[in-house]
């Protein structure tokens, strides 16, 4: 593994809500197929041509008791109350933030968002 590259399940050891919610993630974006997955010591990345999916556990960095988000990378800004947080990074691409505490959140309208990165990203 390149030094930049760590287990994904490292990132959220000693959490279990957060590997389980990393396996329905990576379920779900294997499922789109031709997906690369890097690992880093703050996030899983979901990457094509470009990233178009992060998951990250927000305890690392503030105050948080959810156990990961997931933060995905549209051309469009999606409008759900899901989200926790959309910001608009560059001028072609929205970020939406998506604080998950369950596996089961990754549900059928989270497999749509995945599917629009997915292609978006190239």
């Amino acid at each position: 593994m390149p030094d930049d590259q760590h287990d994904p399940g490292t990132l959220f050891a000693g959490s279990p809500a957060g590997l389980r919610i990393l396996a329905a993630v990576r379920d779900a974006v294997g499922e789109l197929g031709g997906a690369q997955v890097r690992a880093t010591r703050s996030q899983v990345a979901f990457r094509r041509r470009r990233g178009f999916a992060w998951l990250w556990r927000p305890g690392m960095y503030v105050r948080s008791d959810v156990p990961a988000v997931l933060s995905i990378a549209l051309p469009r800004r999606l409008a759900s109350p899901r989200f926790k947080e959309v910001v608009r990074p560059s001028p072609r691409a929205w970020m939406h933030h998506l604080e998950l505490s369950a596996p089961e959140q990754v549900d059928a309208e989270v497999h749509r968002w995945l599917r629009e990165a997915f292609d978006a990203a190239g």
